[in-house]
């Protein structure tokens, strides 16, 4: 796409508007906009196109110097929009010309639309980069999950989110709704404004906005919950409670107590098959993180449940699975009311809830560290079955129950 000047007036005797133009062949058009700067004719050079007699101190000179640096902005702009339309391959047209020579030049920001536009962008070039690790299906999710969480934001607050809006007020308001209305604790909302963070740090890279205003928020700091984690006697109850023939949670209890004595993730001890078991050892690939391979030794648990079901395990959703271990857990009556402490905002807040509503996949991973710390296997050997690279992060799967709190301190002071 070839890009000039010209005058509004080239053949007047007064000053003229200089406009730039570029030839759109794909459209059979001509992008036409106007710089705002104005020369007259005889200090014009039709022939380069460009502002003419620079040379010389006199003011005159000057005048048309400074008209030069204005025209250049334009062209390199132009340049590094055609680069960066080339980058997300997609076909730049005169209408997205003039919407981006609007922002740039005339400060016209851009509306809602595009905010989520380039968002989606953004979802797309994670999801094609094969190249960065970090891009697991997971994160991908959390990632969508931000994008719904900033248009239900935005739905809220009746108001268009825009780049030049994220600024200090978008972020305390935007910290508020996901407290008071999404009742987001602090680890959600620290993870939350670390992946928007995120999104904003592309959206400067690949030049859609040059706000960064957001580098100056503040980070939450993250909490540790009081989620639950099992026993080694509540595993052994569950595993031998009569379920009546009730297939459903049979199944669901199988899976369960196979994640509590593998200490996997839900998305891989569900899809563990026959041929990933090679010398009584679970050999797999770990989901969320494609560069680990997780290689754990089959106990008494879980290779009578592959043996079970001939090392092809129920199939269950995720979500699902959560919502019948929920029915499991209440037809066992484990109903009891546990607390939960949870920071919002600032505040630290505790909350009560049924047992059986503590439930999740998770659990079962949580469970399993909390067993084996307890029985005193070294965190070097069990990270090596979960995966953990970070201590801290995999110390945060530990949850002693008031009893073993209570062992501990009985044993040391005899």
């Amino acid at each position: 796409m070839n890009y000039s000047f010209r005058l509004k007036y080239p053949n007047l005797d007064k000053t003229s508007l200089i406009y730039f133009t570029a030839s759109f062949k794909n459209e059979g058009k001509t992008f036409v906009y106007s710089t705002g700067e104005k020369i007259h004719p005889k200090d014009w050079d039709f022939e380069n196109k460009r502002p003419a007699n620079l040379s010389g101190r006199k003011k005159d000179a000057e005048l048309r110097r400074a008209i030069e640096i204005q025209l250049s902005r334009y062209s390199n702009f132009y340049i590094e929009l055609i680069s960066r339309y080339k980058t997300i391959n997609e076909k730049l047209t005169i209408e997205m010309t003039k919407e981006e020579f609007n922002i740039e030049f005339k400060k016209v920001s851009k509306n809602a639309s595009d905010f989520f536009k380039v968002y989606e962008l953004f979802l797309q070039d994670k999801r094609d980069d094969n190249t960065d690790q970090a891009n697991t299906l997971t994160t991908i999710r959390r990632y969508e999950y931000n994008k719904t969480l900033l248009e239900d934001f935005q739905a809220h607050k009746s108001y268009n989110l825009r780049f030049n809006t994220i600024n200090k007020e978008f972020y305390n308001a935007f910290i508020s709704y996901s407290v008071e209305v999404k009742k987001h604790s602090a680890n959600t909302l620290s993870r939350n404004i670390g992946l928007f963070k995120t999104f904003m740090n592309w959206a400067i890279s690949h030049k859609f906005t040059y706000n960064d205003e957001f580098r100056q928020f503040k980070n939450i700091k993250r909490f540790k919950t009081d989620e639950v984690a099992l026993t080694k006697e509540q595993v052994d109850e569950i595993y031998q409670f009569d379920l009546k023939k009730n297939d459903k949670l049979i199944r669901v209890r199988d899976l369960f107590v196979f994640g509590c004595s593998t200490g996997m993730r839900y998305s891989n001890y569900s899809k563990v098959k026959k041929n990933d078991i090679v010398d009584d050892f679970i050999n797999v690939i770990d989901v969320k993180d494609r560069s680990k391979s997780l290689s754990i030794p089959l106990n008494r648990y879980s290779r009578e449940i592959l043996e079970k079901y001939d090392y092809r395990l129920p199939k269950i959703s995720n979500q699902k699975f959560n919502d019948y271990l929920k029915e499991l857990f209440e037809a066992m009556e484990y109903n009891h009311i546990v607390k939960k402490t949870m920071r919002y905002g600032n505040d630290i807040i505790e909350t009560e809830s049924a047992f059986s509503d503590r439930i999740s996949s998770h659990t079962a991973r949580r469970s399993f560290i909390t067993i084996m710390k307890n029985e005193g296997v070294p965190d070097k050997v069990i990270m090596s079955y979960t995966g953990h690279k970070s201590i801290e992060v995999f110390n945060n799967y530990y949850r002693p129950n008031q009893d073993q709190q209570i062992n501990f301190m009985n044993n040391v002071w005899k």
